[in-house]
């Protein structure tokens, strides 16, 4: 499993990291000392803790997952059942005289709830406690197995069931199904409203799985947002796909919290047993491919393993342990893209980061860049990029810029400010031949340490472009409150711009308000002359994309930049003609 940062993580379910463990320790030793014959019940009625003389007193009948009634038959006789399932459905405790056969003794249990079933105490030499010290007695037997925070199983239970769920299958029986459900963007909601709010978000989520479930099947936390869902005694795989449906439906209205309406899905990755594993740990593995899957796939969604989506996992770890020596082994390089003031500027490059892998060929930036962000690579060879960058932008005339694209990870690392300076004194660049580009997924966390960065940069010199606008949030706020240079338009908008009315409206809105605000403005992905034209026409202050010049190596940017006329020129006289 992927551990996450979270203040509602493992550590609500005791006191200190040892505390689950020590409770571990103290059930088992009651359960196999104790004198009385306690024993603990899931929703699906089944056995799942027992005290050693309660298997003395019956034998056969008490093994894990025995159903209360192979225990305690009196609870099907209408005298009792009614009262047991008044208790079990959330009432107050309750002590109940079992019936008895002729000559049998009198026997009587006291039956209290649980977050997940029912604990029984049958009293027989006890019979004068009250209900209170039996409760008492038996409150640490219960949290020992169950989560403090949510109420749903706990970690220790959960791998105890899916064993013997493994244990109980094969041949002509019906599969054991495992669901591992992790939520969606659950460390926005800790980062931006507290861990409070985590919190209670978690315990909202716990209802809801708990909600979704039918017989045959038990609800687990197993750690931090992550829980876990077994499956027994079903046709699958239609009845895993059912409930893995009814789960991420469950999670797509909001949870109110504090007033506040929080959006968070749940991505879910489904395994069954025997046939993706025939113990705990294979089972867990292959439904943690499943939901790795899952999230690969654009989250709030279901995935259910094959064999496929472990092959593919192994060729990312192979390529995460390549990528950790690309840099020292000189795999990595760059190209530069032209950006064009019209009518005919060259006025910089875009500097572009590659992969040339030995034996793969290149690997896109799309695939070994989140490698590297996940990695904590991206400070190591950003500064490298940056670097190299400059020193080819030295090679061109000095009016020519060079833009870096900053990621993520590489601008939150909180040393980028440092890091730039040292490049600009080391190399002997002028500051404002330097943009850097962010993307608007930088500015949706820690926003106060974002705006000193920005200021900072800015004080330095640095120009800021806000990569790929409208393709994210695209909150005016940024505009206002952050000192960009530059709005680069995706290409997304500039795909279909000859022809979709509703692409030309919002490009041409963005080139007005970037330009309202002193914000220059430079359209991506530009591909053909009629797109030129077009953009040209609204003022829009640079073009880049292959039609204008295609990524080139660091040798043959001196020679684009001496070409001439450029493209755009061609295009604005309605040629499109190749360089």
């Amino acid at each position: 499993m992927h551990p996450k940062a979270s203040g509602a993580g493992e550590e609500s379910e005791g006191p200190s990291p040892n505390a689950p463990h020590a409770a571990e320790a103290l059930l088992a030793d009651l359960l196999s000392n104790t004198a009385d014959l306690v024993s603990f019940y899931d929703r699906d009625f089944r056995l799942t803790h027992y005290a050693a003389r309660l298997k003395g007193m019956y034998g056969g009948a008490v093994v894990q997952g025995a159903a209360i009634w192979e225990i305690y038959p009196g609870f099907l006789d209408s005298s009792c059942r009614d009262e047991f399932l008044r208790v079990f459905q959330g009432g107050s405790p309750a002590s109940i005289d079992l019936p008895r056969a002729s000559g049998e003794a009198p026997r009587s249990v006291f039956v209290f709830g649980t977050a997940n079933g029912v604990g029984i105490i049958e009293s027989r030499e006890h019979a004068g406690r009250s209900a209170a010290e039996e409760q008492e007695h038996v409150v640490l037997l219960h949290q020992a197995t169950h989560d403090v925070l949510t109420g749903l199983q706990n970690r220790r239970r959960f791998g105890e069931r899916l064993q013997q769920a493994l244990a109980a299958v094969g041949g002509s029986k019906p599969k054991a199904a495992l669901l591992q459900i992790d939520l969606d963007d659950f460390k926005t909601v800790n980062d931006t409203l507290g861990h409070g709010a985590g919190d209670a978000l978690l315990q909202l989520a716990a209802g809801r799985i708990r909600d979704a479930l039918q017989d045959g099947e038990s609800a687990y936390r197993y750690a931090g947002d992550e829980f876990a869902v077994i499956q027994l005694g079903k046709e699958q795989p239609v009845e895993a796909e059912r409930l893995a449906g009814s789960l991420v439906n469950a999670f797509k209205d909001p949870f109110v919290i504090d007033g506040i309406p929080v959006f968070v899905g749940s991505s879910i990755g489904i395994a069954f047993g025997p046939d993706h594993g025939t113990d705990g740990e294979q089972l867990m593995k292959a439904a943690d491919i499943a939901l790795y899957a899952a999230k690969t796939d654009g989250r709030g969604c279901a995935r259910t393993f094959n064999r496929s989506m472990l092959l593919l996992l192994e060729q990312r770890e192979n390529l995460r342990r390549s990528l950790r020596t690309a840099l020292e082994r000189g795999e990595l390089y760059l190209d530069y893209q032209p950006l064009v003031r019209p009518p005919s500027s060259v006025v910089g490059f875009e500097a572009l980061l590659r992969w040339r892998h030995p034996e793969v060929g290149i690997i896109p930036p799309s695939v070994f860049i989140p490698i590297a962000e996940a990695d904590g690579l991206m400070d190591e060879i950003g500064r490298w990029v940056l670097e190299q960058a400059c020193r080819q932008a030295l090679t061109w005339p000095p009016s020519l810029t060079v833009a870096v694209n900053l990621s993520p990870a590489q601008f939150l690392s909180g040393s980028l400010t440092d890091t730039v300076a040292q490049i600009v004194d080391e190399v002997g660049i002028r500051a404002e031949r330097i943009e850097l580009e962010i993307t608007e997924t930088v500015l949706l966390e820690k926003t106060i340490d974002n705006i000193d960065t920005l200021n900072t940069l800015n004080v330095l010199g640095i120009r800021i472009s806000l990569d790929d606008f409208g393709t994210y949030y695209s909150s005016l706020s940024y505009l206002k409150n952050f000192p960009f240079d530059t709005l680069k338009i995706d290409q997304y908008f500039i795909a279909d711009l000859e022809t979709d009315l509703k692409s030309q409206t919002i490009v041409r809105s963005i080139i007005n308000l970037a330009h309202g605000l002193g914000i220059s403005v430079t359209a991506e992905g530009v591909e053909t002359s009629a797109q030129a034209r077009w953009l040209i026409n609204e003022s829009c202050d640079c073009l880049q994309g292959n039609f204008l010049g295609r990524p080139l190596g660091a040798e043959a940017t001196s020679d684009f930049i001496r070409r001439s006329p450029p493209k755009v020129v061609r295009a604005m006289e309605g040629s499109n003609r190749a360089l």
